[in-house]
């Protein structure tokens, strides 16, 4: 009996085998993480989705695009579900959905579902996520998610093989670029040499363009700045530096069936229904100027008045009270004494300006610095995100914000040549202490009593 294997979307795929069958990181949302929007375009017949009787289900890591409550909601609740996560909180925002069984997942510890054997591997940031090993059919799948393999790991994998698929992360994100485009550089025209190199130790039979099956909203920039990665470029690099292995692309619905002897098309999900073409690729084009941060904010809707005067409130007194709070690193760039400039663009256009003098842990409100004093940070944000991140558990890469896009002094300008862009003092109050932000939105939409002790 092969191994059926079906894409849904993104990260997410079922296993399929002599009767057993089980979900990876399953997406059942389109949009989802608020505006990771499927690329190429599906939609989802959620009264079969609801029907399904998966053995289990494998979440990689917490992140939003990979552990989302809201498609979980469809799902049985007498499923079990195995999580990777090192933090308790998730566990028990499954189980306020209902779940019956929710275990944690150990690296190296097999879990045995019916025909299916699945092991979690070391990722490189074992404090975040984890790849998979498949064994069943008497074949060998490593699910790398879109996690990094560090050395450790890799000479483990290569001793676990041989390996008859590879399910391989292969876009090279640019989200600190499109945060800070002055600043960054152009992005690689290559694939990453320990990508092909650790490919060519793994030595598949076949390989999975995997993960990052997403674009932004159809006006968004960065669906022609974020994404460096071609899918006929992939093909083609892998194809030089791993010629035995086959680069096979599985779009959402697609199914094959794998045994010893090869691989064969299957019947796709009937549950994941593609929408228009689906045989598109990625338009990365280097040197692409930003819009403003005020035209972007005019894509959003306005926010009341009282989520207006929230968000305002945060920035005078919260913000400053959660800096103060956080232990800043030796080697952060507010060490020194800074002037930061925080811009709020609202969806017409209009602009509140608010300036914060930093020193090491110390922040404060500057009603009105002198006109021979330039800021040496700066952040522009659109208000509606500023307030999605705070009420609505927005992450980072999809709230537009604009890091440092101002005209400095030289010296200032090499200063932030070295300084690492998540030290921006907006990111840290926003997200530092922000795990299971997003999904705990996502409960309170389904209706649901937040609680996580």
């Amino acid at each position: 009996m092969p191994l059926k294997i079906s894409r849904i979307l993104h990260a997410g795929y079922v296993f399929d085998c002599d009767g057993t069958a089980i979900a990876f990181d399953p997406i059942v949302e389109n949009p989802f993480s608020r505006n990771c929007h499927a690329f190429p375009d599906v939609r989802f017949d959620l009264d079969q989705v609801r029907q399904l009787r998966l053995d289990a289900v494998f979440i990689s890591h917490f992140h939003d695009d990979h552990l989302s409550l809201e498609s979980l909601d469809f799902l049985d609740r007498a499923t079990p579900i195995y999580l990777y996560c090192i933090f308790d909180e998730l566990f028990q925002m499954i189980r306020t959905l209902g779940f019956e069984k929710v275990a944690r997942l150990r690296v190296d510890v097999p879990v045995r579902v019916g025909a299916i054997e699945v092991i979690p591997r070391r990722a490189l940031d074992d404090d975040v996520d984890s790849l998979f090993q498949v064994r069943a059919a008497g074949v060998n799948v490593l699910n790398v998610v879109d996690s990094w393999i560090g050395p450790e790991t890799l000479a483990q994998l290569a001793g676990l093989g041989p390996w008859d698929m590879v399910l391989w992360p292969f876009q090279t994100m640019r989200e600190v670029a499109v945060i800070a485009p002055r600043l960054a550089g152009p992005a690689r025209p290559t694939l990453p040499d320990d990508w092909l190199e650790q490919l060519q130790v793994l030595a598949p039979r076949y390989i999975v363009p995997s993960s990052c099956q997403f674009v932004q909203e159809d006006w968004s920039w960065y669906n022609q700045a974020m994404f460096p990665v071609t899918y006929r470029q992939f093909a083609r690099e892998v194809g030089v530096a791993v010629p035995k292995a086959k680069v096979l692309r599985l779009d959402p619905s697609a199914s094959v069936l794998l045994d010893a002897d090869g691989l064969t098309q299957a019947a796709p999900l009937p549950w994941v229904i593609p929408v228009g073409p689906q045989e598109i690729d990625f338009d990365y084009r280097p040197g692409l100027a930003p819009p403003a941060t005020a035209d972007i904010a005019r894509r959003f809707p306005a926010l009341s008045e009282a989520d207006a005067a929230l968000v305002l409130d945060f920035c005078r007194h919260g913000l400053l009270e959660r800096y103060r709070d956080m232990e800043l690193f030796e080697d952060s760039y507010f060490q020194q004494p800074r002037l930061w400039r925080l811009s709020l663009y609202r969806h017409d256009g209009a602009t509140t300006v608010l300036h914060y003098r930093l020193d090491g842990d110390l922040i404060d409100l500057v009603p009105s610095p002198g006109l021979d004093e330039a800021p040496s940070w700066t952040t522009d944000v659109p208000l509606a995100k500023c307030h999605a991140a705070l009420v609505l558990g927005e992450s980072l890469t999809s709230m537009y914000m604009r890091i440092n896009d101002a005209d400095f002094d030289a010296a200032t300008l090499e200063q932030l040549k070295q300084a690492d862009i998540t030290d921006d003092p907006l990111i840290r109050c926003l997200f530092n202490d922000a795990i299971g932000a997003y999904q705990a939105a996502q409960l309170k939409r389904l209706g649901y009593c937040v609680d996580t002790h």
